[in-house]
């Protein structure tokens, strides 16, 4: 009775690391998407920013709220004028977002507000 009580805590522990391992393949990595922008009005860019951010939430993302704040140069050419940072659960959200409509419908307002110098997607690693 002993022998099978082990075998079948060793069986147990063994299949909760194999379920773990599955899990930890199909996890999706974290993204973060970076826009290198310059203020063309700041109030447009104070009327925009909120409605913006509400945007983003309701598709997952996370503001870090970064729009506003300081660039500092430490290596290479110059800083952008400003940079908007956003977290997303996965690049998969991230390029969905800025290809939905929601987006393309805030079009009017960012470009009265920013011009985007460039925007891109950096996946975390596992």
């Amino acid at each position: 009775m002993k022998a099978f009580a082990m075998a079948l805590l060793a069986g147990v522990t063994i299949g909760a690391i194999a379920v773990h391992g599955l899990h930890a393949q199909g996890a999706k990595l974290k993204a973060y998407t970076v826009s290198e922008v310059e203020v063309l009005d700041p109030s447009a860019q104070a009327a925009y920013l909120p409605v913006a951010r509400k945007a983003i939430e309701a598709a997952h993302g996370r503001a870090l709220r970064t729009a506003a704040g300081r660039v500092v140069q430490i290596e290479g050419g110059p800083p952008p004028k400003s940079a908007a940072i956003v977290e997303w659960d996965s690049m998969d959200d991230a390029v969905a977002f800025y290809k939905s409509k929601a987006w393309s419908d805030l079009a009017p307002q960012r470009d009265k507000a920013t011009k985007v110098i460039r925007r891109y997607v950096v996946e975390t690693e596992k």
